[in-house]
């Protein structure tokens, strides 16, 4: 039986997409009114790859990122890159000041520099101006009083064609920085791996902890998804994908239970998230670049984020072209009877 991804680092061109930049300073548009209704909360993906790529391991992480204290020798090449470029703005006092321009751009360089192809990009819920300061953690005005929670799931598939060696690190690399840099705290963590020790990473647990952080978080809370494992995509049966494939994580138990598509993440984890909320997810799998279906996107090969204009918003666009029509509807009304309407002064 073929497995249903793979993290070898292959030469796979991305596939083009109707897009424009975003220019800020603009007054929004009815796209970026139809995001902030679909999405409550604030969301910021980084994935190690486009759609159509594949991700790679690293068989040294001592050597090749030089990480400090790493958990282990081998593990996922973005999760290291990321890694690398967070200690080092962290010793060079530039963290703060840090852009996503700069830390995907760094990720990428760093990439290539140790012979990987593979292209980091963000994709978010809002319009980021991707060149000033990123944040990790909410600085909403209730977020000091708000708590730090992070759902981290490494899947090495032990035993299964297809087994992977360092997605238990990269989980283990994460939670050490986010502890030692970010405030946050194992209480308020949900670890999921197929060692023997923590809860499998089963179909089932993953989605109860994605839906858990969801029902806990409250505004002004920070929320950290780390996912390092096999990435997959399947044949699109809802018609919201331009390429006709839906992207899928595939928990340790996807030979029973499935893979868990993208339309399902959006639904259950992505648009339930409470307004007031931040997200930061990295995942690093392959197919990962739309895996959480965001609106927004800025890659490390490109100039600026962009709108992902073919993006479907399902019943909010719906709602949004039927309140434009009905305005439309009035104008015409109001022009017809001499331009004032029950108020309506056109």
């Amino acid at each position: 039986m073929s497995y249903p991804g793979n993290r070898r680092p292959q030469n796979r061109p991305a596939q083009p997409q109707k897009q424009n930049s975003v220019g800020f300073g603009n007054q929004p548009t009815q796209f970026d009114e139809m995001a902030i209704k679909a999405f409550p909360a604030e969301f910021q993906m980084i994935s190690g790859c486009h759609d159509s790529q594949t991700s790679a391991d690293v068989s040294n992480l001592n050597s090749q990122f030089s990480l400090p204290n790493p958990q282990g020798k081998a593990g996922g090449a973005c999760t290291a890159a990321l890694l690398s470029v967070l200690y080092d703005s962290h010793r060079n006092g530039t963290f703060s000041s840090m852009s996503w321009v700069t830390l995907l751009r760094s990720m990428r360089q760093n990439l290539l520099n140790k012979g990987f192809d593979q292209v980091p990009q963000l994709t978010s819920s809002r319009l980021i101006d991707v060149n000033k300061p990123l944040k990790l953690v909410n600085d909403d005005a209730n977020a000091s009083y708000g708590t730090r929670r992070a759902v981290m799931i490494g899947i090495n598939y032990t035993g299964q064609q297809g087994q992977l060696s360092g997605c238990h690190n990269d989980v283990k690399n994460m939670i050490e920085y986010l502890k030692s840099y970010q405030g946050f705290e194992d209480r308020n963590m949900t670890v999921l791996m197929d060692d023997g020790y923590h809860h499998d990473p089963t179909y089932y647990n993953i989605m109860d902890a994605y839906r858990t952080v969801v029902r806990e978080s409250r505004p002004g809370d920070t929320v950290f998804l780390h996912y390092s494992g096999h990435g997959g995509r399947v044949r699109d049966t809802s018609g919201d994908e331009d390429d006709g494939f839906d992207e899928t994580l595939i928990p340790v138990d996807y030979q029973r239970s499935g893979q868990i598509v993208d339309d399902d993440l959006c639904t259950q984890l992505v648009k339930a998230m409470p307004q007031g909320v931040l997200v930061t997810s990295l995942m690093d799998c392959c197919h990962s670049g739309t895996v959480l279906d965001l609106p927004y996107r800025f890659t490390a090969d490109g100039d600026a984020m962009v709108r992902q204009n073919e993006f479907d918003f399902g019943d909010i666009a719906v709602v949004a072209l039927a309140a434009c029509c009905l305005f439309d509807l009035l104008c015409c009304l109001c022009s017809a009877l001499g331009g004032m309407v029950d108020g309506f002064d056109m």
